[in-house]
This record gives structure tokens, C-alpha cells and sequence, in this order.
């Protein structure tokens, strides 16, 4: 921007015109301001992705000759006036952020770019799904979302755009989001030591800075911005199976049995496109599944969900139900000339739905009832790019967008999240009070309101494993909690350690699905060998145990938006070893237990392990932290770390998700210098019922020095356990032990020493 020219003040912020484009600053929080730059008339105030209205929030705005200074209680903007230049910094004046003086926002054509000056020893992590470093100083990243098959493990760019990235440095941290559709490109200091930038095709230099003390707190900020997950299905947190293709309905019935048989847990299996009619969306094809009511009611009986794949993509077909009634209603994309846009892809060619239209929208998810009417509760949305064959939608076709209309180059990005959107509010309408499973291929920043995410089309290679590791983690730090890979790779042949190793790291990612291309090598839990299917039979068994565990994180991420998943920078981000190579795959699974990802050629692993008391979860041995130490990791058994002053929750081996337990919850205390709150969340893991009051939260205060728990309870819902078995670990021998002030005898077994009372409201257990 250039020279300033005036500033009215106004009940959000204020507006600046300079000498060749206008600003207008809205506060949205004490620590969120928004920043909207235009060299031209202002666009109508629409997002996709932010869903948050601006808070009413005391500010002041002065002015002098030389600057002008926005303060609230949290942040201080400080805009100077010749040329107009905007400044973050926090409460004590600290810089967190600023304009580079030379450049600040500036156009070449429609291209708006924002020029941020590099600070000293400045860090960047986040932006979504984007292979690279965690610290992603010194790379450029695009934003424009790919039908990437057997992408490189440092391919860019992928299938979501999700703007948001985290600044830290000097001990401060901050965040950017971006909320403009139209492509846009990030470089951290790419190609020069001077400034970071941000820019857009076009549209709107469109921005929200959010200040915090820590990164948990900018994510919560964040989230507050574009929404959290809802709670999803219990189920779908269990093991899930899919290849390219199972088909007929004889060989899914087959594989599910075949799980319960060899007594490995299993929650989900997937139809991919060979289960539909002709690839004909909202079909079942007449041979292969004659009668998919009665298929999945035996699925079931079993404890399986299915789930299935739907593409956008209509096939043009006279008599086909969908393609008539879009075609009636103008429910597909046009081109400017009003004739409908054609594109070829599994059907052949087809017509592709409008989904910026409300009216579009309702009736894609009306198309759902066959399949809720068959019992199909879980729904893959994937082709949503919109992706086709020769990967070029052409630009100049024509949108709705919610009644600006606009066209694919500024809906390309939010396409699938609007597909997504129209399938979830669909199958929600229709499930009677149940929760659906979506899941979707592509994205933008929000899709954690209406979807679960995996990262498209990986091959089968320790790069890639660990390279998925790094993506899981910074869709969690942009808000995206519920987010998987293909566990054992897509594309290509995984060898047994291959396998076995990204199973053990698919026990500790948030979506845990193993999925593979047609005409690649049988990946189901036994197809490896004897030796393979126990470890995997005691890898997926974990994951049941930790359930209890799992779910309550996914209820702090739908209150927080918390990832899941949560990369050991989120918690330790000015710790330089965070970000080494040999370091930057730990990560967080849930609030305690630190998971050191290693590849498959790796019988020993070299984990860093912070400051603090630690516990191998398989092992129970103690570790103090502050070092770098060496440990074993055969095929089956990853490092896992529990965090010392802990509280994890376990249930006993189930062989599905709903599958009726022990009546006994086992928590497990690890002794340390520090305590801890740890909120256990149930309630009954498939209705809409915990918005009533149907819910139980369990809040464990720990404090180790005092030696006591305390249990404090809140909602109408009555656990399915009916004790408590609290498990030591790192404690001396305890002699006695109390449940509010009464004597309760320990157990001791295998070395850890235990108690038992009953789970009922206002426990103080002390030793």
C-alpha cells in the first residue's frame, strides 16, 4: 500500500484509504485482528471457512502525524502512514510480526502479495497438508487442490489448502490465516533472507493475525475462526479396512468373518467404485451387491460399518435418476455460454454438481437416503479437487458461490469441503439422530466441521511413511484433528517390516484405515505371515485398549480444537531439537503419550525425549528426559512414551468398538515433578444425545507430590464402567491407601500396584 490518505474509525476497528487501495481493520477477538486489503471496491463480506462473528472487544485507535495504533488488551497494531505498513506486537511491545518497510502488501496485475519481514531465527510450521520439514523456513508452498496419484514424498501441492501457519520466534509465537480461495502461495524465506510472503491470484489481500502465549492457544484461536469437529462415531475410531476394490458382496462377508475368527480387532470396511452400477453415484451395482440391505445387516451382526465411496461426477445417461433431475433443476456447473460442463472420469463423461449452490446442496444430500435406507452409515467423498482426466477443469466455468457468482478459479479450492458439507448435512438429516462418517480427499480451511481427511494416494515406502507422519501432524496444528494416511501405502508393495512398522504408527494416528490399489499385493492384517498377523493382532489390540483414551481426545478437539495428533512443537516449540531431522516426526497421540515414529530398517531408534519424567508404554521403564537415548523398536512394538504426572485411560482387549466391555476402567497414574487434569469424556458414541446433557465427564486432578487423585464427575450419562482400577507407575511401594478417608487394600501383580473402587461421584483417592 501506499501513502496514507484518511482513517475513519468505526464500531469493529477502523478504515484507511492510502494512495492506491483501501484497508479495512476489524478486531474479532482481544487476540484476532483482521486485515482486509483491496486496489479496488470491496468484494460482498463472505467466507466458507470463517463461521465466528467479531466479538465486542474495548479497543482504542490513536493517531499522530507518523503512525496510527489500534490496542486491545492482548495485541498492539501499529500501522505506519508513509507507506501504509501494519504492525503486530503483544501487551509489553514485543514484535511479533510486521510489514517488510519496502514492499508491505503490493500488486503485479491481479496478484496481491503481503511481505512480512523476516525475524531473527524465525521458525514456520503448519499450512495444512504439505509434505517438507516441520520447520518450513526457507520453502515456498502453492495452495491449489491436486489430484496427486502416487504423489513424491515431497510433492506439492496435495489435495487440501488450509491457509494457517504459526510464527515463533525470540519465545513468541503468533498466527496467520489466509482466507482467500483463489490460488495462493506461501515462501518462508525461500530463495532470500529478507521476508516471508503470502499472495493470491486474486481477490482480496484477506488476512486474521492472531496473537497468544502459546501455540495451543492460537489453535484454539484459530478454531474459534472456521469451527471444530463435531464428535464423530466411536466406531470410526476403531481399525478400518479398504483396498481398490472388495467386491462381490460374498468376499466382504468373507473378510469380516475372517477378522472375527482370528480375533483381530476391526470396526469399518470400505466399498471402493467397483460396488456401484456402471461408477454410477448412488447405485449398487445389481450383480456384485443384489442386495445390499441384507449384506449389511450381516455386517452388523458382526460389529462392522461400511462405508462407501461417492464421487461428484454424474454420468451423463439418459434414465439415470441423478443426472435427469440435474440437469431439470440446474443443479450442475455451466459455462458462461449456459451450456452444461462436461468432464470425463470413472463413468465416462460427466456432469459435475454445483455444490456453492444451497439448492445443490440439499439435494446431493437428499440422494443419500438408498444408501441410510441399506443400513450405510459412513460416506468417502473423494474425486473432489474436482479432479478428471487430464486434471485441467477449465477455469472459466461458472459457480453460484452463495449468490455472488464466480468461477472455478475461485471454487477450485473449496469444492470438495463444499462437497463434503452437502454430504454430511445430508446424511445428518437422514440418520435419525445418528452420527455419519465422512471422509474426503480435498479441502479447505473448516473441513473439520463436516469431514475426516486423508492424504490421498501414498506409495508404499518408508519416505513416504514417515512423510505422512509430518502431514497427520501439521493438519492438526491448522485445526484438522480427524486425519489419516493409507496405512501400509496405496500405491506399490509394502515388505512385512514395511507393513508392520506403519501399522504400529496407524495405532497412534487419529484415522486409522489401511487402503490399497487395485492389482497391489493382499494388505489385510494377515496376509504377511504368521509372525506379522500376532503383531498385528497386538498393534490393533492396543488401539481397542486406548479407545477410552482416543475419544476423550477427540472430545477436547471438538471443544479446543486441540489436534489429536499433535506435533512435539505444539508443546515444546523453542526447543531447537524439535525441528532436527532425526527429531521432527515425535509427536503427541492425545495429551500424554509421546510417539517417536522410525522406519522399518530400524531395529534400535534414537528419541528425543524433553524435559521431564518418562514412561515406555509397552515397558513401564523410566526414563528422565532432558536427552537424547537410544531404544529398542522391533517390528511390532513402537516407542511410546507415557509423560510423567499423567492420567491415561484403558478398557480391556474388545473385538469392536461398541462391543459391550469389562464393566472396569483402568487408569493409569505415572508418577512425576509435575501433576496434571485429565477430563475422560463418554457417552454413548453413536447418537446426537451428549447435546442434551447424555454425556460423562470425568475430570482426574492428579497431584503427585501430595500423592492424591481426585475424581470430580459432570453430565446425565452413566458409564458403561462400573470401577475405577487406578494403576501406579514409578511410585514406591505404597503401603496403605484411602478412597475418601476409608482404607482400600492394593493389589500388586507384574510389578505395578493397583487399587479399586467403585466409579460413583466425588472420589478422593489418596496413598
Amino acid at each position: 500500500m501506499g501513502n496514507f490518505k484518511s482513517l475513519k474509525k468505526t464500531s469493529a476497528g477502523m478504515e484507511i484509504t492510502a494512495a492506491n487501495a483501501s484497508a479495512q481493520v476489524s478486531v474479532y477477538a482481544s487476540n484476532i485482528i483482521r486485515i482486509r486489503i483491496s486496489n479496488k471496491t470491496f468484494d460482498r463480506d463472505f467466507s466458507y471457512a470463517v463461521i465466528k462473528n467479531p466479538d465486542k472487544v474495548n479497543f482504542t485507535v490513536t493517531e499522530d502525524k507518523e503512525k496510527i495504533t489500534l490496542q486491545t488488551d492482548s495485541l498492539i497494531l501499529t500501522i505506519g502512514k508513509n507507506p501504509v505498513r501494519f504492525n503486530f506486537s503483544d501487551k509489553k511491545n514485543n514484535i511479533l510480526n510486521e510489514d517488510d518497510t519496502g514492499f508491505g502488501t503490493s500488486w503485479i496485475g491481479t496478484e496481491m502479495t503481503t511481505y512480512k519481514k523476516l525475524q531473527e531465527g524465525e521458525r514456520f510450521i503448519g499450512l495444512g497438508e504439505k509434505t517438507g520439514n516441520l520447520d518450513r523456513r526457507g520453502s515456498a508452498y502453492v495452495n491449489w487442490n491436486n489430484d496427486y496419484f502416487g504423489y513424491p514424498a515431497n510433492a506439492d501441492p496435495l489435495y487440501q489448502t488450509i491457509p494457517f501457519y504459526v510464527g515463533i520466534h525470540h519465545n513468541l509465537v503468533y498466527g496467520i490465516f489466509l482466507d482467500n480461495t483463489y490460488k495462493s502461495t506461501f515462501a518462508f524465506g525461500a530463495s532470500n533472507n529478507r521476508f516471508a510472503t503470502f499472495s493470491v491470484d486474486d481477490g482480496e489481500m484477506n488476512y486474521y493475525f492472531i496473537g497468544g502465549a502459546n501455540i495451543p492457544s492460537l489453535i484454539q484461536s484459530y478454531t474459534s475462526l472456521t469451527g471444530r469437529i463435531e464428535m464423530p462415531p466411536m466406531w470410526s475410531l476403531g481399525y478400518q479396512q479398504c483396498r481398490w476394490s472388495y467386491y462381490p458382496d460374498k468376499e466382504v462377508l468373507n473378510l469380516a468373518r475372517t477378522f472375527r475368527e482370528k480375533n483381530i480387532p476391526a470396526d469399518v470396511i470400505y466399498l471402493d467404485v467397483h460396488y456401484m452400477d456402471a461408477y454410477k453415484v448412488f447405485t449398487f451395482h445389481p450383480e456384485r451387491f443384489p442386495n445390499p440391505k441384507q449384506t449389511i445387516d450381516e455386517l452388523k451382526k458382526m460389529g462392522f460399518h461400511l462405508v462407501v465411496i461417492v464421487d461428484p461426477g454424474i454420468k451423463v445417461e439418459k434414465g439415470y435418476t441423478a443426472y435427469e433431475e440435474g440437469v431439470k433443476n440446474n443443479y450442475f456447473v455451466k459455462y458462461p455460454d449456459n451450456t452444461l460442463y462436461t468432464g470425463e472420469v470413472w463413468p465416462g463423461w460427466c456432469h459435475f454438481p454445483d455444490f456453492t449452490n444451497s439448492k445443490t446442496r440439499l439435494w446431493w444430500g437428499q440422494n443419500f437416503k438408498g444408501y441410510v435406507d441399506a443400513g450405510v452409515e459412513g460416506f468417502w467423498n473423494d474425486m473432489n479437487e474436482p479432479a478428471s482426466w487430464g486434471n485441467k477443469t477449465p477455469d472459466l466455468i461458472e459457480f453460484e458461490f452463495d449468490g455472488s457468482k464466480s468461477t472455478h478459479k475461485r471454487v477450485h479450492n473449496i469444492y470438495g469441503m463444499q462437497m463434503s458439507r452437502s454430504t454430511f448435512e445430508g446424511t445428518t438429516k437422514l440418520m435419525s439422530g445418528k452420527r455419519p462418517f465422512i471422509l474426503t480427499r480435498a479441502g479447505y480451511a473448516g473441513i473439520q466441521r463436516y469431514s475426516a481427511v486423508w492424504t490421498g494416494d501414498n506409495v508404499a515406502t518408508d519416505e513416504h511413511m514417515l512423510a505422512g507422519v509430518r502431514l497427520v501432524n501439521s493438519m492438526g496444528i491448522s485445526g484438522v484433528p480427524f486425519i489419516g494416511v493409507d496405512v501400509g501405502g496405496f500405491v506399490g508393495d509394502a515388505s512385512a517390516d514395511l507393513y508392520a512398522r506403519w501399522m504400529t504408527i496407524g495405532t497412534f494416528t487419529p484415522f486409522f484405515r489401511q487402503h490399497s490399489m487395485y492389482g497391489t499385493r493382499d494388505k489385510e492384517p494377515w496376509s504377511f505371515g504368521e509372525e506379522v498377523e500376532i503383531s498385528m493382532r497386538n498393534s490393533i489390540g492396543l488401539r481397542y485398549k486406548l479407545l477410552p483414551y482416543i475419544y476423550s481426545a477427540f472430545y477436547e478437539a471438538s471443544q479446543t480444537g486441540i489436534p489429536v495428533s499433535r506435533s512435539a512443537a505444539i508443546y515444546y516449540p523453542h526447543d531447537p531439537k524439535i525441528y532436527s531431522n532425526d527429531y521432527q516426526h515425535q509427536y503427541f497421540f492425545g495429551p500424554s503419550l509421546l510417539v517417536a515414529p522410525i522406519s522399518s530398517t530400524q531395529k534400535f531408534g534414537k528419541v528425543y525425549l524433553p524435559q521431564g519424567t518418562w514412561y515406555r508404554l509397552d515397558t513401564d521403564e523410566k526414563i528422565e528426559g532432558g536427552k537424547e537415548v537410544i531404544v529398542e523398536a522391533p517390528m511390532d512394538r513402537l516407542p511410546v512414551f507415557a509423560k510423567g504426572g499423567s492420567v491415561i485411560t484403558m478398557q480391556s482387549q474388545v473385538q469392536y468398538s461398541l462391543q459391550k466391555n469389562t464393566d472396569t476402567l483402568h487408569v493409569h497414574v505415572y508418577n512425576g515433578d509435575k501433576g496434571s487434569v485429565y477430563v475422560y469424556y463418554e457417552d454413548d458414541g453413536e447418537t446426537y444425545n451428549f447435546k442434551t446433557g447424555e454425556f460423562l465427564k470425568m475430570t482426574f486432578t492428579f497431584d503427585p507430590l501430595a500423592r492424591q487423585l481426585n475424581v470430580s464427575r459432570e453430565g446425565k450419562w452413566k458409564s458403561k464402567f462400573n470401577y475405577l482400577n487406578i494403576v501406579y507407575h514409578g511410585f514406591a511401594d505404597i503401603s496403605q491407601a484411602k478412597a475418601n478417608d476409608k482404607g482400600i487394600a492394593f493389589n500388586k501383580k507384574n510389578g505395578l500396584q493397583s487399587v479399586v473402587v467403585n466409579n460413583e461421584s466425588g472420589i478422593k483417592i489418596s496413598w
